[in-house]
């Protein structure tokens, strides 16, 4: 593991001993088909793809890929399962919900190491906040399942069908959550896409979907790259697409089903606002930026990826975020005590490095800690920009890396002026002792979520969705029932 800092004082001063997680616990196959009609299914046309450790670049199981005739007999599975599902009462089907969410407590040391593997997140972030949620998102739509009378007051409602899910790999087992979970409730059932980088927490998911009873064809994991993606998406017999990933990508589907009556939200990219006004506690303040860039090495949709601190407190605020990202830890995801991990493929790397050089084409001042990469994987070190302004690329396009553009402002109205131009709405954080100015910025951000004095902060019955060309609809709590029913 490296120390991501080799002259600080810090880290002169404090040395640790690696402290990996163990993997001998792991049950994991060779080779992983696909999950369809409650069994895993070898692919119709036989191929198979590697899925890497980014941290070493050594290979950790082979994937069947499925092409339009196996998202075909999936899709297939869930319409004949959909009678018997949806028929049954609220309380049985969160019966079955909830079984899932002790499974998966019951795993939760093997899903935080399998997802670590997988993905390249630090394990603490995995076992302590990836997990945990997922578990909490399943526990929290179990009880919806007998309830939805009370969701709906005065309303008669009926599930949509078969919803068609794609997820991103930053978080992977946490977005199947967000997904299964809700559709689950309302009586819909499932084809699942989860992305090509990071399939395997979703295939353990469906293990133990298998051992929860869950009946047969309820839930279907199909494993693959875009043309897989695609094939879900303009699959006639789907009625509902939720989709989480690019915007680009995210567009390309809205197209693609204008016209049709099948139901659609998305949760695309950000570029979320953190300010920092001269009234907020700084040092909590820099731990909330730390926290906002850095979690999971940026790679997070709502990710305070653009700070703006008032001018008066602003070099303070720089010189403490500087001595901060010092005593980071950047290595093995496996060690505890890694703050930093690996980016999540090459390909992600090479966009993070390419939004590097035109920072510093663009003359912003680039400051990066410095520190010994590890010799194998996908690695980069945090990295700030100042003396930037509102048209530099790296403050306007989402570059999902640990990379912070950093801008100052003088005034309230400046800075609300400053955080909503761009083209997103995702998030934003605002850090002051004033209560007033938070309930006022909170009401003229364009952001579908604004936290205060806090940042990246998530539970089940809180929705989160995003603005503009941040997408539309709304994941979590009582708000995420609503895109899986249909109203009689």
């Amino acid at each position: 593991m490296a120390n991501t800092s080799n002259s600080n004082a810090f880290a002169a001063s404090w040395s640790y001993d690696a402290a990996p997680e163990s993997t001998d616990h792991l049950r994991l196959k060779k080779q992983y088909e696909l999950f369809i009609n409650g069994e895993f299914t070898p692919p119709v046309e036989g191929g198979y793809f590697d899925t890497i450790n980014p941290a070493n670049h050594q290979v950790i199981a082979s994937i069947a890929e499925a092409t339009a005739a196996d998202v075909d007999k999936a899709v297939i599975a869930a319409e004949k399962a959909f009678k018997k599902w949806s028929s049954l009462s609220g309380k049985e089907r969160g019966k079955f919900i909830f079984r899932i969410a002790r499974l998966i407590q019951e795993r939760a040391r093997e899903f935080a190491v399998i997802e670590t593997l997988d993905g390249g997140k630090p394990i603490r972030e995995s076992r302590d906040i990836d997990i945990p949620l997922a578990a909490n998102h399943f526990f929290y739509y179990a009880g919806w399942a007998d309830k939805l009378s009370y969701a709906f007051p005065d309303r008669t409602v009926k599930p949509l069908g078969v919803a068609g899910q794609i997820i991103p790999w930053n978080f992977p087992l946490l977005m199947a959550a967000w997904k299964i979970a809700p559709a689950l409730a309302t009586g819909n059932t499932v084809v699942l896409k989860p992305a090509e980088t990071t399939p395997l927490t979703a295939l353990k998911l469906a293990e133990i979907i298998q051992e929860s009873g869950l009946p047969k064809g309820v839930v279907n994991i199909v494993t693959g790259a875009g043309k897989t993606g695609q094939a879900i998406v303009e699959h006639p017999k789907i009625n509902k697409i939720a989709f989480t990933g690019s915007t680009s990508v995210g567009k390309y589907i809205q197209k693609t089903l204008s016209g049709t009556n099948k139901k659609l939200t998305l949760e695309l990219g950000g570029k979320g606002a953190n300010i920092i006004f001269e009234d907020a506690a700084i040092d909590q303040a820099v731990e909330g930026i730390i926290n906002a860039i850095f979690f999971n090495q940026g790679h997070v949709c709502c990710a305070g990826s653009r700070l703006f601190v008032q001018e008066s407190v602003s070099k303070i605020v720089v010189e403490k975020l500087k001595e901060r990202m010092h005593s980071l830890m950047l290595g093995d995801p496996l060690d505890k005590n890694t703050d930093i991990g690996a980016i999540n493929s090459e390909n992600q790397l090479k966009t993070i490095q390419e939004y590097i050089r035109i920072g510093k084409e663009e003359g912003g001042e680039i400051y990066q800690v410095t520190c010994e990469l590890p010799k194998s994987g996908n690695w980069c070190p945090p990295t700030l920009f100042m003396n930037v302004s509102q048209s530099h690329r790296i403050v306007q396009e989402e570059i999902f890396g640990p990379v912070l553009a950093i801008q100052t402002f003088r005034t309230i109205d400046e800075v609300i002026e400053k955080a909503n131009n761009t083209p997103f709405g995702l998030s934003a954080g605002v850090w002051t002792e004033k209560g007033s100015k938070i309930f006022y910025l909170s009401q003229k951000l364009k952001a579908g979520v604004v936290w205060a004095n806090t940042y990246n902060k998530f539970d089940p019955t809180s929705p989160f969705g995003g603005y503009k060309e941040s997408g539309f609809g709304r994941e979590g709590g009582l708000h995420g029932l609503k895109p899986y029913v249909k109203f009689q």
